[in-house]
């Protein structure tokens, strides 16, 4: 096990993480104020909080969804997605994430009248903020909500903002009913931009949807993905056996951006001892760890590798592994990544090893 100095102390990196689903509850509270917003259930911090936890925790992603619908009414104006943007590079920079990967469905921000590319200046301004004060490196995905029908024209706007900041493309929302396929032309749109792709798939929906986000929309990483534990048999006397699709995942590297705990609230794990993420590792699948939404499942990246090491006892050198893989698996220019992984990780993880072994040879004599 690591020790929760190490964990927060150690450079981390975030792929996964939803703008909406990570605010403070006080500038929930603060923006709901300014802006006229009367729908939240309280206006204490620490009971709004609660309130989103205890409402994402209801084993259906249908259900994590409505506490969204709060967070998004209080994002309708410039000034409060600057914010919430930056604090939420402050707050990762905090936590010792080193560089993240952000999204956020700029349609949900339109109904007070701004524009799409209006959203997204917005958020990419309040990640420049947060990115000058803290050192943190920060990128935005933007996503198309599946449920509307506006997926071309995100995409568009995806690749029209790519050398401000923007450095990809997603779907998101219920993925029942609204398959991947459906988007092909926004995804076909993508590809022909040369730009990067990650789709959500095999969280609420199984095998066919990561499927389909492979093999029919290109997909360069995926979002979740829990559900290829489907295609993977393991015999009692622990002999593992790997599906066609299992093997395709593993063979060509598809970086799987899992959130433990995010995935048990939505039921797409049963549990955290039970999530596949330990076993897809030892498998040496390109796993890695995000934290989906920090408000609504109460987490951090250090609180879920906290949670990792407790209880599949993950080390440093796991810790290390996870956090290569994601960055590694980053839509940042190639030069920015090996940057990072040999300015900044790696020298992180070595000073750690090395200050660990010698606590633990100091503590024998």
């Amino acid at each position: 096990m690591i020790g929760r100095d190490v964990i927060h102390t150690a450079p981390k990196v975030l792929l996964h993480d939803h703008l909406d689903g990570g605010l403070r509850p006080l500038t929930v509270i603060e923006l709901a104020r300014e802006t006229g917003y009367d729908g939240l259930p309280t206006t204490d911090p620490d009971e709004l909080a609660r309130f989103f936890t205890a409402g994402a925790d209801r084993k259906s992603l249908v259900l994590y969804l409505e506490g969204f619908e709060h967070t998004v009414a209080v994002m309708q104006n410039r000034e409060s997605i600057i914010r919430v943007a930056q604090e939420c590079a402050e707050d990762l920079a905090a936590d010792g994430v080193v560089y993240a990967e952000v999204r956020y469905a700029p349609e949900l921000s339109t109904r007070a009248g701004m524009s799409l590319d209006e959203v997204v200046d917005a958020v990419l301004e309040g990640f420049r903020r947060g990115s000058a004060k803290t050192g943190i490196e920060m990128g935005f995905i933007v996503t198309a909500m599946r449920q509307f029908a506006r997926s071309v024209e995100v995409a568009e706007l995806a690749v029209r903002h790519r050398d401000e900041g923007v450095v990809g493309f997603d779907v998101a929302g219920p993925e029942k009913g609204f398959p991947p396929t459906r988007y092909l032309d926004a995804f076909n749109l993508i590809h022909q931009a040369n730009f990067n792709l990650t789709i959500h798939a095999g969280e609420a929906f199984g095998l066919p949807s990561i499927w389909e986000a492979l093999q029919w929309c290109g997909a360069h990483r995926l979002g979740h993905g829990v559900r290829i534990v489907d295609d993977i048999t393991v015999a009692p006397d622990g002999q593992v056996k790997l599906g066609r699709l299992a093997n395709y995942v593993r063979d060509m590297r598809v970086p799987l951006e899992m959130c433990p705990t995010s995935n048990v609230h939505t039921g797409a794990a049963p549990s955290i001892k039970e999530h596949p993420i330990d076993l897809l590792r030892r498998l040496r699948f390109r796993v890695t760890v995000n934290t989906d939404n920090r408000l609504m499942s109460g987490v951090t990246m250090s609180s879920e590798f906290e949670t990792l090491s407790s209880t599949f006892g993950f080390g440093l050198d796991e810790m290390q592994w996870l956090t290569l893989n994601a960055m590694k698996s980053a839509f940042a220019p190639f030069d920015q990544r090996l940057r990072l992984i040999n300015g900044v990780i790696k020298p992180g993880y070595a000073r750690l090893l090395a200050e660990t072994q010698f606590a633990e040879t100091a503590a024998r004599y």
